[in-house]
């Protein structure tokens, strides 16, 4: 039991780092995508998933990018496993605003206890993947929050180390000597493997900041990995950073989109700040659930509606 809870921890913690790493590739990489326009394509090809759902009532006119307008992405971590669609054990919603040159990352705890939109009853929010894929899961947090969701990434959380290793490891200047995992992370600079990037952005319970600290090292990780894709003195890189995300990650974005992402808002890519949304445990016929106030999910709301510009 204690194993099983320890990976799925892994897992919850590493999909904020996949996620913004994907979006930050997306914003960030600039002149070189047209140099590996090949690679890209080819993986974009494989990443591109378009979904049946309805026209949603909360984005009346559909988003248009050269436009800059801020838009609103579902990231969805999710385990399968043959047979099984899986449940979606962390959901991370994005909103980007170029104007403002920011962007917002909410992650939304997989037991939060909310009406799941298109079964007619509460039950947990990861619980929606399980009933109905991602339509169902990007319907349900769409009511959750009450703004728009234009795109979704799922990402399988096998697939970090696959990008860390890809860009051949990250450096960061680590502030807190401690151990994880067996292994020892001393204070000063430091050279990490994917392996390794996954235990140091894991580790929380040593640090005196608690989960602050440990989400300062995920964005060291997402930095590193940002700034060795620029500095390659060679592009051949490029393919295995595409190859290990066309394997892992799927989304409805199309290239297109993509690009007009990449030349309208990569501002917004490198201001990025994390939210929380609060609430209290509790326990319905033996099962736990996440009680978010209607106060706090009023606050949240009005934040990301602002951020979208919404009316």
């Amino acid at each position: 039991m204690r194993a099983e809870k320890h990976t799925g921890k892994k897992k919850r913690t590493w999909l904020r780092v996949i996620g913004v790493i994907f979006l930050l590739l997306i914003l960030g990489v600039g002149a070189y995508v047209y140099n590996v326009y090949s690679s890209l394509t080819k993986a974009v090809d494989t990443m591109h998933q378009p979904i049946k759902r309805d026209k949603s009532e909360k984005r009346l006119e559909d988003i248009t990018l050269d436009k800059k307008e801020p838009f609103s992405v579902l990231m969805l971590g999710v385990d399968e496993r043959e047979g099984d669609r899986g449940r979606s054990d962390t959901m991370i919603v994005l909103t980007v605003n170029p104007e403002e040159k920011s962007t917002k990352m909410l992650s939304i705890p997989r037991d939060t206890r909310t009406e799941i939109i298109g079964k007619g009853y509460d039950d947990k929010i990861n619980h929606a993947y399980a009933f109905g894929g991602v339509e169902m899961s990007m319907d349900t947090v769409e009511n959750f929050l009450d703004i728009p969701i234009d795109y979704y990434m799922q990402i399988n959380m096998e697939s970090f180390q696959d990008i860390v290793d890809a860009v051949g490891g990250v450096t960061v200047n680590n502030t807190l000597d401690f151990k994880e995992g067996g292994v020892h992370f001393p204070k000063g600079e430091l050279v990490l493997d994917g392996e390794k990037a996954l235990l140091y952005s894991r580790m929380r319970y040593q640090d005196p900041r608690g989960d602050f600290g440990r989400q300062t090292r995920q964005r060291q990780i997402i930095q590193g990995v940002i700034n060795k894709g620029a500095s390659f003195s060679s592009l051949t890189k490029f393919d295995d950073i595409f190859a290990a995300l066309g394997k892992n990650v799927k989304t409805n974005m199309t290239f297109d989109e993509m690009v007009d992402i990449q030349k309208n808002y990569k501002e917004a890519g490198k201001n990025i700040e994390q939210m929380e949304i609060k609430g209290s445990g509790t326990k319905i016929d033996k099962i736990y659930y996440l009680m978010v106030p209607e106060s706090e999910k009023q606050r949240v709301q009005d934040e990301l509606k602002a951020h979208l510009k919404l009316k």
